[in-house]
């Protein structure tokens, strides 16, 4: 196995593992230990309700800091999966998802303000309100992340092209969602729970096959459009066959 190949499969492992466990982490604080215990326009109750479960509240927050903290490390391994494909492009992918994962963490630092608001129930509610704002604002960020990925996984040539149009679908469902949050604010439309099989059909791949897979040179600059500085080294490497031939 060659270095290039051992790389690759290490960043896919790497990316498919911390993707499934932000889906398990993301799942227990949203689901679990948030929404739950917040009860839409009732101020009282979910200051009561958050008092109650304080733990399992400050337990769900931590868990979606978790969440955002792996995000940056997706956003390294996908750059590494992807660079061969298009190197600029793949640095601005994973440049998106960090901004993204630092939006997050803006929204996530309401969720902590309303613990300590709980004595001032409306000032509470509108924090955590805050977070689900902020929140759906980044998906505007992360949306134009999974673009430039699907467009990367399109184009690899070691990825079915089906997997590059998921993800873009998935992008563009996450990128309304965020601007409908802030054109039409309090709706309850979300595309985003309809469009993001694409991102489950990454996580199986990159478990799966990506983990697994023999990456080629040629396979991987398939596309027109790959790095500059591969297009500069076929050249050369044409050069030195030539010159052991003769």
């Amino acid at each position: 196995m060659n270095h290039d190949t051992r790389s690759l499969r290490t960043a896919s492992l790497i990316a498919g593992l911390a993707l499934a466990l932000m889906a398990v982490l993301a799942a227990f604080g949203n689901f679990v230990a948030i929404q739950p215990l917040v009860t839409p326009g009732d101020a009282a109750k979910t200051a009561i309700d958050i008092s109650n479960s304080e733990a399992l509240f400050r337990w769900g927050t931590a868990s979606l800091i978790l969440v955002a903290i792996l995000d940056i490390i997706v956003a390294a391994a996908l750059l590494r999966l992807f660079e061969p494909v298009n190197r600029s492009l793949s640095i601005t992918a994973a440049w998106f998802r960090v901004a993204y994962a630092a939006v997050y963490l803006v929204a996530i630092i309401q969720l902590v303000i309303a613990l300590g608001l709980l004595d001032d129930p409306n000032q509470a509610l509108r924090a955590i309100d805050a977070y689900g704002t902020i929140w759906l604002v980044g998906l505007i960020i992360f949306g134009v992340h999974l673009l430039l990925i699907g467009y990367l996984a399109y184009r690899s040539g070691f990825m079915a092209k089906v997997f590059g149009i998921l993800l873009v679908i998935a992008g563009l469902g996450y990128i309304v969602d965020g601007f409908v949050a802030v054109l039409v604010p309090g709706t309850s439309i979300s595309i985003g729970q309809f469009t993001f099989v694409g991102e489950v059909a990454l996580i199986f791949w990159l478990l799966i096959r990506g983990s697994r897979k023999n990456f080629s040179r040629d396979e991987a600059e398939q596309d027109h459009h790959r790095d500059p500085d591969s297009l500069l080294a076929r050249p050369q490497s044409a050069l030195s066959a030539v010159g052991r031939r003769s």
